[in-house]
């Protein structure tokens, strides 16, 4: 198990969607940053909820999906060494590379740009465990359903876009319909943001948004599950 995490580590370090994932939400933080004011609770969960989506609606899915088409996990299954385990690696590879995205950003934040950091640590645990799960689970179903890696990689693409915008991280939400900023709040993404804002304003998060990203974790998780395609 260890010789295939660290195998896979250095493949996931090789990956240019890694180093994407890491620079993309940097950059827009950085741009954006030197003009936030004081106790700006909007820019860094903007963020961070960037960098949780393209890991888990871009990275999940191409990289599962590449190595079901190359019947690595097929012939993976000829061997000591199960799939499944390669398949738990990866995800854990993928929260490492969330949490880091995430730890630079929030250390960027607060050292050079002097932005509000909250102050409600556990709640902001709970809203990052729950968005990555829901984020995780639909990169999961992509994986299962695409039939290869570009398929996967167009489809998690074609997602997020969407999913960015109704969650008004390309638009603010105040800007948008009415109608389309309340669907929005039940998208995962949009959940995923409201629920970091609240936190960064110094709130406990709203019920609703962390119901929403549990249901998305739990029921798209077990579609996942069903579907998966070792071959």
């Amino acid at each position: 198990m260890r010789k295939l995490a660290f195998v896979e580590t250095k493949l996931l370090v090789r990956e240019p969607g890694a180093l994407f994932s890491l620079l993309i939400p940097l950059f827009i933080l950085v741009v954006f940053g030197s003009s936030i004011e004081p106790g700006d609770t909007v820019l860094l969960p903007m963020a961070l909820a960037i960098a949780v989506g393209l890991v888990g609606l871009y990275l999940v899915p191409t990289t599962l999906a590449t190595y079901r088409e190359r019947g690595i996990l097929r012939r993976m299954s000829a061997t000591p060494v199960r799939p499944v385990r390669l398949l738990v690696v990866q995800l854990l590879l993928q929260l490492v590379l969330a949490v880091t995205a995430c730890g630079l950003l929030i250390a960027v934040a607060g050292t050079v740009l002097g932005a509000h950091l909250p102050g409600r640590v556990l709640a902001g645990v709970l809203v990052f465990v729950l968005g990555t799960a829901s984020m995780f689970a639909i990169g999961l179903l992509v994986a299962a359903l695409a039939p290869n890696g570009r398929a996967a990689n167009g489809i998690g693409v074609l997602l997020y876009f969407p999913m960015a915008y109704l969650a008004g991280l390309i638009q603010p939400a105040g800007q948008m319909p009415a109608m389309v900023a309340r669907v929005g709040e039940y998208t995962p993404l949009g959940a995923f943001g409201r629920s970091l804002r609240e936190v960064w304003a110094g709130e406990f998060p709203s019920p609703v948004p962390l119901a929403v990203m549990a249901v998305y974790a739990l029921v798209v998780s077990a579609a996942a599950a069903r579907l998966f395609r070792w071959e």
